[in-house]
């Protein structure tokens, strides 16, 4: 089977991020499919093209045995608000030229965000190739929790556009992918797809690439953690994660020298962020900027907790973080300040976290002091993390069951 992937964050090697997808492709090629990805050229850790790509509008290069189209991107992406949504649409251009060079695939996934990947997926899958299936994914609700997060205004000419481009994907796809429960109910609460459209593969770990493992490692030591207790935030740095929430519960721990709150990944918020902590004189407070994804198992192995925060949206309740697969497969517990789904999961389901109130600075400190005084209720948690990732979330089982409905499709 051949299978085109449009995915403008695939991640370039080594890069870190969400590699859900590179390990889906990585997966799918070994099971003896074909598999090419439509991706963009932009480092979205660095905000940098790399230098193999400049002058190029397409390059093509493999990631393994998977075929990837490096496509450009404008590098306003990390200036502003705008200038991403200037990078959505020129990908959204050299994206669709790429697609449009591929040959004929059995099969179309165009995943989401962007929300303008929909554009190249369907052209690709109904215009170029006529009578091609595809799949349109939701990673999160667009334009909906662009609006509620405030880089987007309700009832703005861009507003309408993105729900229209919203409207029309669902209509188009011929299966849509949702990644978490509460995305199902909201696709029919607002009539955007019947129920047998909507298909469920949700995020899950790399189990035998996070394992558990001893805290006192290179990572640990590298980072100058000593024994201290480490709360560890792993993610983006934008105005969606609102990390300073994080700043707000160091101030009300500085009477506990033995809690360490540490943050690892980049985004546009973090320099601002770093300044803040030093303003206040937080020294609980650790910025490790970003990490190549190799190395995240042994950091994540290094904390003690790790932490889950968004912004207090009620958008926010329909998701699934990436990262507390992670953390559960690594046997560490998790720290959720994201109501919802994600804690019906992490701290109903699995009984493998905390939860905290979002942005409530006081309830984000009162749960540090409880898990770092509950070693044992730890270690507890993190054991019951595992067993439930290895029951329900490898990254193995999931593409099965991905390549399971894709191969439905083209029967």
């Amino acid at each position: 089977m051949k299978i085109l992937v449009i995915h403008q964050y695939y991640l370039m090697p080594g890069s870190p991020g969400g590699s859900r997808f590179n390990e889906f492709a990585r997966l799918w090629a070994a099971a003896g499919h074909e598999v090419t990805v439509v991706a963009g050229n932009l480092d979205y850790a660095t905000g940098a093209v790399p230098e193999r790509y400049h002058g190029h509008w397409i390059t093509r290069e493999k990631d393994g045995d998977v075929t990837v189209l490096r496509c450009h991107v404008p590098r306003t992406y990390n200036k502003s608000y705008a200038g991403r949504m200037a990078a959505f649409f020129g990908f959204t251009l050299s994206s669709t030229h790429a697609a449009m060079t591929v040959a004929r695939p059995d099969v179309v996934i165009a995943t989401s965000p962007p929300l303008v990947a929909m554009a190249p997926g369907v052209i690709a899958a109904k215009a170029r190739w006529k009578g091609v299936p595809w799949v349109f994914e939701i990673r999160d609700l667009w334009p909906e929790s662009a609006i509620t997060t405030g880089v987007l205004k309700e009832g703005a000419a861009l507003t309408r556009v993105l729900y229209a481009m919203e409207r029309a994907a669902c209509l188009m796809a011929d299966k849509i992918n949702v990644l978490t429960p509460a995305f199902r109910d909201d696709l029919i609460k607002r009539g955007l797809a019947p129920a047998d459209k909507i298909v469920f593969v949700p995020n899950g770990a790399d189990v035998e690439l996070f394992t558990p493992g001893p805290r006192d490692n290179d990572a640990r030591r590298e980072f100058g953690w000593g024994d201290r207790f480490v709360v560890m935030y792993a993610g983006a740095h934008g105005r969606a994660n609102a990390v300073g929430q994080f700043l707000d519960a160091a101030e009300r721990l500085r009477d506990r020298p033995d809690i360490l709150l540490a943050s690892v990944g980049d985004g546009p918020e973090r320099p601002a962020l770093e300044a803040e902590a030093k303003r206040r004189g937080l020294d609980n407070v650790r910025f490790h900027g970003a990490q190549p994804k190799s190395r995240m198992p042994e950091i994540v192995r290094a904390c003690d907790v790790g932490a889950a925060i968004l912004q207090d949206n009620p958008t926010f309740k329909t998701v699934y973080p990436n990262k507390v697969f992670d953390y559960m497969a690594t046997e560490r517990p998790t720290l959720l300040a994201i109501d919802g789904v994600a804690r019906k999961l992490v701290c109903d389901e699995a009984q493998a976290g905390v939860f905290a109130k979002p942005e409530n600075a006081q309830s984000l400190a009162d749960a540090i002091r409880a898990m770092a005084d509950d070693p044992a209720g730890c270690a507890a948690m993190g054991a019951r993390g595992r067993q439930w990732v290895l029951a329900n979330a490898t990254r193995d089982s999931l593409a099965k069951r991905y390549l399971d409905i894709l191969q439905g499709m083209v029967r």
